[in-house]
């Protein structure tokens, strides 16, 4: 199947830079060594924390482990636990409820062990019945390991609102990087209401 058929069955992929093709991935030990008089890549790779990499979860293969998507509003914040397949499934089943027309933004939490991950990138599918009403695509960045949880925020977005804008829909999220490594893929629902509750 070529990429292009790929593409057309999986209609959230990650857009691709022309002419960009990312670099040979390097462990941390060779990171570590690489142009070590250059005193500018050296603050790069003290800002990804490569002096003190750690593995905060030992047991866990995984090199990005994502905790947590967060709908934070003026009036109420949503912590969406996304770190266990249980918890995924949860989602899907138990609509987020959104008041209509209220301003808010989304929060990605997740922890990066073992290596540097380039170009990390979170895509947001929202559909209505068969219809799709919105596609994002929003870079984070570059990041090292650390036992902290790390976090990418994104611009503010508005609920719709008016008439027809009430109901249910369907969001498909996916975080990757710029290996088109898909790092966690899920989907869940929000569900529009006047209010709250």
């Amino acid at each position: 199947m070529s990429q292009q058929q790929k593409q057309e069955i999986d209609d959230l992929v990650a857009t691709q830079t022309e002419g960009y093709t990312p670099g040979e991935k390097k462990d941390l030990s060779e990171l570590k060594q690489l142009d070590a008089n250059d005193e500018s890549l050296n603050k790069w790779k003290a800002s990804l924390g490569l002096d003190n990499a750690q593995v905060p979860f030992p047991e866990d293969t995984r090199s990005v482990i994502v905790h947590a998507l967060i709908l934070e509003s003026a009036e109420k914040t949503i912590v969406m636990d996304v770190s266990t397949p249980e918890k995924i499934a949860q989602l899907k089943a138990t609509p987020i409820v959104i008041k209509a027309g209220i301003d808010y933004s989304f929060i990605i939490e997740f922890y990066i062990q073992r290596e540097v991950i380039s170009g990390l990138k979170y895509l947001h599918q929202v559909k209505r019945k068969i219809l799709t009403l919105e596609r994002t695509e929003e870079m984070c960045g570059s990041f090292g390991p650390k036992l902290a949880k790390q976090q990418c925020r994104f611009p503010q977005n508005t609920a719709p609102s008016g008439f027809g804008s009430s109901g249910s829909y369907v969001i498909r999220s996916k975080f990757v990087d710029d290996d088109n490594n898909v790092h966690l893929d899920w989907t869940w629902t929000m569900e529009i209401k006047k209010n709250w509750a």
